[in-house]
């Protein structure tokens, strides 16, 4: 049998794969991603690459993950409506974002009804994340099972305003005060957030958003134990925050990537500490004129969440690229990871991209392009200095500029946008976003301005159709 049917040799399987290629050579397979690293065609056990097991460390009250939605609002009534609402839909926890934040008052009123011994409650304040804080410690009236994410991340709120009130080492002492101050109090509260999303919105590459994360963490984690915290406290306190979008493969490997380099930093601090990972949607590759793509993206922003193993999922509402998203497009967000969850069971495996040769691979690929930009910052003098001194900047508006002349080019498509456009598309409802009031004074930097790569193309399709 062998002699009729023998077994072809490399070069035959070579030879056979350029045919079907059209004579390319296999080599145009292979394509390099923003930060450089290989991304092959085919990846087998001969590669080299070990399994890599980066499960999450715990359900959330018997669910796969925290389906955590997002409220933005600044009158009490109408938050505490929208909070009771998507609690009693599905929600898990909630954070919110608006003037309702700004004292006890307005936010306990916020808050009335909400069991927050059951359901956590995080912030999304900015650099008024302190005095939020502050707020919400009272409003949880000494209660030492509240679950409070207390969600502080000054970094990240400096570096896409380019400025501050005072001096962004005076903003990361106080937010590291105000955690030892609560610790105490509120021992099952978490009181940083170590993101690195704002590299991403602005543009940035996979190994950009993973270095700015972990040099957020270590920058709040040595505040944190300057303050009187052990570094116990300030690891367990800490959430790590990334962006996952519709490139699913690359969003799951980094969350799974971000556990490495958390084991890594951890260890340095002396606690070893399990990852705690928030993965929220990325806005930059929302869509405006067509808002209905976006649920396409959406979900499978979800998927790469589900998969890789995120402790919370946070999801857009569709209409998120136009203004605050409606009740309906809350809802839409909850339905999509509740049949993400309860349909399609992904979250029945800790780990299900652990033992795929190519997922491992990527998974490390990205951990080692993740560590070295971070101690690429550590040596330019830690992340506020990279930030002052427009290094980071410099690296991430280099990957915008490549990710543009890309979709500009053809080489990478938005559906709905660049490719399978609707001439007529319906539009969604949404609510006007507030204007953000100018900071100034303290202390600037070059800011990390969130872009939305659909933009230009959906400006292109308007004036085309006047």
């Amino acid at each position: 049998m062998s002699d009729l049917f023998p077994t072809p040799s490399p070069a035959d399987w070579r030879a056979l794969a350029e045919k079907a290629l059209k004579d390319r050579p296999l080599e145009s397979l292979v394509h390099l991603d923003a930060d450089g690293l290989a991304v092959r065609p085919l990846y087998a056990g001969a590669t080299g690459v070990t399994s890599i097991s980066a499960p999450r460390p715990s359900d959330a009250d018997g669910r796969a993950w925290d389906v955590r939605t997002l409220i933005e609002g600044d009158h009490p009534g109408e938050i505490n409506a929208a909070a009771l609402a998507d609690l009693e839909g599905g929600a898990a926890s909630i954070l919110l974002k608006g003037a309702v934040l700004s004292d006890s008052e307005p936010l306990s009123l916020a808050l009335d009804g909400v069991a927050l011994e059951l359901a956590a409650v995080g912030l999304d304040a900015g650099l008024d994340g302190p005095e939020a804080a502050n707020a919400l410690a009272v409003a949880a009236k000494g209660s030492p099972r509240a679950k409070l994410m207390f969600h502080m991340d000054p970094l990240s709120a400096f570096a896409e305003a380019g400025a501050a009130s005072r001096t962004i080492e005076e903003h990361l002492t106080l937010a590291a005060n105000t955690a030892a101050r609560h610790a105490g109090a509120y021992p099952e509260a978490s009181f940083f957030l170590a993101s690195g999303r704002v590299a991403h919105e602005a543009g940035g590459s996979i190994a950009q958003e993973l270095g700015f994360a972990a040099g957020n963490a270590v920058a709040l984690i040595r505040a944190a134990v300057a303050a009187g915290m052990t570094a116990e406290q300030a690891l367990g306190g800490t959430v790590l925050g990334v962006s996952v979008d519709q490139e699913y493969f690359d969003g799951l490997a980094k969350i799974r990537a971000l556990r490495l380099i958390w084991r890594s930093i951890s260890r340095g601090f002396g606690a070893e500490t399990p990852a705690v990972v928030e993965a929220r949607s990325s806005r930059r590759m929302l869509s405006a004129r067509d808002p209905w793509p976006n649920l396409l993206r959406l979900t499978a922003a979800g998927f790469a969440g589900a998969v890789g193993g995120a402790d919370a999922l946070v999801l857009d509402g569709l209409s998120r690229a136009n203004g605050r998203p409606d009740a309906f497009a809350r809802r839409q967000a909850r339905n999509t990871q509740a049949v993400l969850m309860e349909e399609a069971h992904l979250g029945r495996v800790d780990d299900p991209a652990a033992g795929s040769w190519f997922l491992d691979a990527r998974t490390r690929d990205l951990a080692e392009a993740g560590w070295a930009e971070f101690q690429r910052i550590e040596g330019e003098g830690g992340l506020i200095v990279a930030l002052r001194t427009g290094d980071i900047q410099d690296r991430v508006a280099a990957a915008r500029a490549e990710r543009e002349a890309a979709l500009a080019g053809g080489s990478a498509h938005l559906v709905g946008v660049t490719k399978f456009v609707d001439p007529d598309p319906r539009p969604a409802l949404f609510e006007t976003e507030p204007e953000r009031a100018a900071l100034s004074g303290g202390d600037a930097c070059e800011p990390l301005t969130p872009v939305r790569f659909a933009a230009p193309f959906e400006t292109q399709s308007w004036e085309a159709g006047q």
